[in-house]
């Protein structure tokens, strides 16, 4: 399964909506989780838990983990111990749900570079199986007006980045999981990104994330794990 493509919009991505305004309890759980990468132990031990309307910023120095621990959680590696849980129940058993409420975007931008801005909405929409909508609105809203039909390739990193985070406002999903979101762009994105977060967690929604970057919002339901570099 590619989770760098929306997830589909399917009734158990529906019914999250209802589940995150009723479920007070953690929609994501981690026990005891371990990492092992070319015989380093990134980390070990560790327990973590996320709730609807919570941002869980994870932190560390370069190599510390941050992104396998992502992988981990996105469901796209296995921990090498420990426990996952979404919403209660072991990822054994509730990954096909679990991968319905979910939107991962990597460190990678993601995007079809042959394809143009909007091409690229498009083929979103189509494997999430979303309404079409007003999509020139959605990158005029992005900062994008004038480069809809630009093949990506063309573009600079920074609105390549622009294109890749659109699929935040085209998916249903409550989860979002996102490495280095705001790499290449400049402050006015940056800013907008936040606002849009800050809005999806008011709505009910969860955020996890990596980032080298100060937040620049107040986020009252903000959660710090900082993870040690391990020699």
């Amino acid at each position: 399964m590619n989770l760098n493509q929306p997830l589909s919009a399917s009734t158990e991505a529906t019914d999250a909506a209802s589940i995150a305004t009723k479920n007070a309890g953690p929609v994501l759980q981690g026990q005891q989780l371990s990492c092992i990468r070319q015989d380093r132990v990134l980390f070990e031990q560790l327990s973590l838990q996320l709730s609807y309307g919570q941002l869980l910023q994870i932190q560390g120095k370069n190599g510390a983990g941050k992104s396998s621990l992502l992988r981990i959680l996105a469901g796209l590696a296995q921990p090498d111990d420990g426990h996952l849980y979404y919403q209660a129940k072991p990822f054994a058993q509730s990954l096909p749900a679990y991968c319905a409420n979910l939107c991962y975007i990597g460190h990678q931008s993601g995007v079809h570079e042959q394809l143009t801005a909007l091409e690229n909405l498009r083929f979103w929409r189509a494997a999430a199986t979303l309404q079409p909508a007003d999509d020139w609105a959605l990158l005029a809203k992005l900062g994008l007006a004038g480069l809809e039909d630009v093949p990506c390739r063309m573009l600079s990193a920074g609105q390549q980045r622009r294109v890749s985070l659109a699929r935040l406002w085209l998916t249903p999903a409550l989860i979002w999981i996102l490495d280095e979101p705001f790499t290449a762009l400049d402050q006015s994105a940056i800013s907008l990104l936040q606002q849009h977060m800050l809005e999806h967690l008011n709505k009910g929604g969860a955020i996890i994330l990596t980032t080298h970057q100060q937040l620049t919002l107040q986020f009252q339901s903000l959660i710090q794990l900082e993870l040690a570099y391990r020699w």
